[in-house]
């Protein structure tokens, strides 16, 4: 049997040479994984564990949550859903110097709350929001940083897939986890309108004024995203209640979004065809990283290498929140090259046991990472957001939106210290379910 210190060396060169040549993240941690626990333990026992990983983790329960969700999403867009949102946030706050900045955040808000992905909702804002913003004469690099920080709370307030996959692999429960990260969601949401307001005192030129909506505007506007807040509540409601399981809500969550699409009249054959396409199309892109991840974490495990990062970190001396520190600034790198569900199942197997040995409430850091690799969506090199309205707005240089997005990445960071500084923010609404 070969050292274990070789193995686990060879078994992250090969992960990372892979990804190197493209290899999609969750082939490359399966390929890894399943050799580096050949060399350990023989190629027999990696091969029926190959087999055993794909029928237990595809069969769990649990992981229906994550297609439900998506479905969710999926049909609260080609619904139409979020461009209720932002036409009521619109009609709120439009009339304020920076209105239309404003309501887009507050839209971004209320479309993470049945969508989940960060990218999805920076999709959707950036079609609906950007357009009008450019008509009122914003400034280009603050239209699409609002854009692309909005699109960063789809990650964390509920349902959010990547806490959802932090949860399954700690064997945390996912409900907490949710409900965990609402406050700071909601504080993310404030923030981000202070660095609106803020830029509106530093520039006036840049944040023009709005147009007022007439009062009935106001009125409808309500009534129409009536129904979708009432999803909301009844989908984590449910879960703070104890009525039913975040896989049940999902369900749930996912039957009520067609409901009001098909009473509308905003759903057709087509369109629902689409829609479970898309949650099948992007939840088995999910489950398959998910695989990949068992079978990472089993040769972690046969080398020890959560242990043996432990044993190195605690000898370093750094004291708890110096380790924590370290933790954060690891994901921080990671969330700026590689995408966030990617960093989240990589690096929480290796780290949350260290942090939990150091005394950290578990399910806080879950909101702890889940808003450290959201900083990455919108930091350069990459900043998936950012690529996202690049994609979309062709005639905006990367630069522009760089620009734009760098006092939302000083507010974030200011944000986790606050969280790390308070966990009770984070932590207060699960302790009463618990």
């Amino acid at each position: 049997m070969l050292d274990p210190t070789v193995v686990i060396l060879l078994g992250f060169a090969l992960l990372f040479g892979l990804c190197a040549l493209r290899v999609p993240i969750g082939f490359a941690m399966g390929i890894s994984g399943t050799t580096g626990f050949a060399l350990m333990s023989g190629f027999d026992p990696a091969f029926r564990l190959v087999s055993h990983s794909f029928i237990a983790s595809l069969t769990n329960y649990t992981l229906g949550l994550i297609p439900l969700f998506i479905l969710m999403g999926a049909v609260a867009t080609a619904s139409g859903m979020s461009r209720q949102l932002f036409r009521a946030a619109q009609a709120w706050l439009g009339h304020l110097r920076g209105g239309v900045a404003l309501a887009t955040i507050a839209a971004c808000g209320g479309f993470a709350a049945i969508c989940g992905s960060s990218a999805a909702t920076a999709a959707t804002m950036c079609k609906l929001a950007l357009p009008e913003m450019r008509r009122l004469g914003y400034r280009e690099t603050l239209a699409t940083g609002v854009i692309a920080a909005g699109g960063t709370l789809g990650i964390l307030i509920p349902p959010s897939i990547a806490l959802a996959v932090y949860g399954l692999i700690t064997q945390q429960n996912i409900g907490l986890l949710f409900i965990a990260g609402i406050v700071p969601g909601l504080l993310a949401i404030v923030l981000y309108m202070s660095v609106v307001k803020l830029w509106t005192l530093w520039r006036p030129q840049d944040v023009p004024a709005g147009e007022a909506a007439p009062p009935g505007e106001r009125l409808d506007s309500v009534k129409s995203m009536g129904p979708v807040l009432l999803l909301f509540v009844f989908v984590i409601g449910g879960i703070y209640g104890g009525l039913f399981t975040p896989t049940e809500a999902g369900a749930l969550g996912a039957a009520g979004a067609i409901a009001i699409a098909a009473f509308r009249r905003q759903l057709s054959w087509a369109v629902l065809t689409s829609c479970l396409r898309e949650s099948v199309r992007t939840g088995t892109a999910i489950l398959i990283v998910l695989v990949g991840a068992v079978l990472f974490g089993y040769f972690l495990t046969v080398t020890q290498t959560p242990q043996r990062a432990a044993d190195l970190l605690i000898a370093a001396d750094l004291g708890a929140y110096g380790t924590l520190f370290f933790v954060i600034l690891v994901l921080l790198v990671l969330g700026c090259l590689i995408d966030t569900l990617a960093v989240v199942i990589l690096v929480v197997p290796i780290v949350y046991p260290i942090v939990t040995r150091l005394g950290f409430d578990p399910i806080w850091f879950g909101v702890v990472v889940t808003m450290t690799v959201e900083i990455g969506m919108i930091s350069p090199p990459v900043g998936l957001n950012v690529f996202v309205i690049k994609g979309i707005v062709r005639d905006v240089n990367l630069w522009t939106i760089y620009r734009g997005v760098a006092p939302f990445i000083v507010i974030d960071l200011i944000r986790l210290a606050i969280i790390v500084a308070f966990p009770a923010i984070a932590t207060f609404l699960p302790d009463l379910m618990r």
